[in-house]
């Protein structure tokens, strides 16, 4: 299936030598599962999900009634599976463009193995995108609480809707030539992944609740953005050798193993200190409220115990930062996983309790 302007993503410029080869077999359906990569739909679900439970347990709850009715649960049970959806799309533009990177970094996924074509990829792809965006028209919060005030709201009610058409652009940049593919420019590509699935994550999911024009979600938001502009970094070091050959210049091929790991490294740990700054500075712009709003308690320990976490993980990779490059999925990578879900969970607990 060729679209225009991604042609770039079908393998022209393809790498010379011979790459890995990976194994032939599996169902179709189970080779399109494996093709979403499913363990990474989880945090940006349990992102929206947390996003949305902190919107109700705010200060900013529009609701005078505050109760959870099954209106709001369905709203944040059907933008939840529109992110894990965008996420699996995202996830499919970018082995699609990375095909040839791919057969040398990870040979054994879905098209670098030969299980899917080219075609079917993309065909399932443009699909998943579409599944992810169009219910997020009709996601809105109070006092849209009824088919009838959902189907006539204005354009300025439907953030939920604005936001994931952003977060899909970003996917979009980050992958493909013909958006600018940030992927190649080292901290940019960072940053296009920490926008959408740091800030605009957390903002999407209070969207679905309350109304975004508020500093809270915002600030939520920059403490996911910047723990994600360094830890994205922790999934480039195996795959050099790819992403050299695929003029990739991620901050490990442009600064070196060791440098990347001292840049990486603070990521880990300050943006979880912006926890115990935001129940003590005020919101002297609406109300006086403090600018996180939820148990101050509960805040306060969820940012040491994820600032302690950040320094362990932080401490593993300095201490032999070579051995980040010798295994596709190094510990820390999985750390970073574990303490993106810690922190959402404890959002969604301290804005509860």
């Amino acid at each position: 299936m060729a679209v225009a302007g991604f042609s770039d993503c079908n393998g022209a410029g393809a790498m010379t030598d011979t790459p890995r080869a990976g194994p032939r077999s599996g169902s179709l359906g189970s080779t399109l599962l494996e093709f979403t990569r499913p363990f990474t739909l989880l945090p940006p679900t349990l992102g929206v999900i947390s996003g949305a439970v902190t919107a109700f347990g705010s200060a900013f709850n529009p609701d005078p009634s505050r109760a959870f009715t099954w209106w709001i649960g369905l709203t944040i049970l059907v933008g939840s599976l529109c992110a894990a959806l965008l996420n699996a799309a995202s996830n499919g533009i970018n082995q699609i463009c990375d095909v040839e990177i791919d057969r040398w970094n990870k040979g054994g996924r879905p098209l670098p193995s030969g299980r899917l074509n080219l075609s079917q990829a993309w065909t399932f792809t443009v699909v998943i995108y579409g599944l992810a965006m169009l219910p997020t028209w009709w996601v809105l919060p109070y006092p849209y609480t009824d088919w009838q005030a959902r189907w006539s709201a204005p354009l300025s009610a439907r953030a939920c809707f604005t936001i994931y058409l952003l977060g899909a652009l970003f996917t979009l940049i980050y992958s493909v030539p013909a958006f600018g593919r940030t992927k190649r420019y080292g901290i940019w590509a960072n940053l296009t992944i920490a926008l959408p699935r740091g800030m605009l994550l957390k903002v999407a999911g209070w969207s679905m609740v309350a109304s975004v024009v508020h500093l809270e979600p915002w600030y939520i938001g920059l403490i996911f953005l910047l723990f994600l502009l360094g830890a994205s970094t922790t999934k480039d070091f195996s795959d050099m050798e790819g992403d050299r050959r695929g003029n990739c210049h991620t901050l490990p091929i442009r600064y070196g193993v060791r440098a990347a790991a001292w840049i990486t490294a603070p990521f880990l740990v300050l943006p979880w200190i912006l926890l115990p700054a935001g129940t003590r500075l005020v919101n002297v712009w609406e109300g006086g409220h403090p600018w996180l709003t939820g148990n101050a308690l509960i805040l306060d320990a969820l940012g040491a115990i994820l600032a302690t976490w950040g320094l362990y993980v932080a401490a593993l990779i300095l201490r032999r930062p070579e051995e980040l490059t010798r295994k596709e999925n190094h510990p820390s990578w999985i750390h970073m996983y574990w303490m993106m879900m810690t922190a959402q969970i404890g959002f969604a607990v301290a804005y509860i309790v």
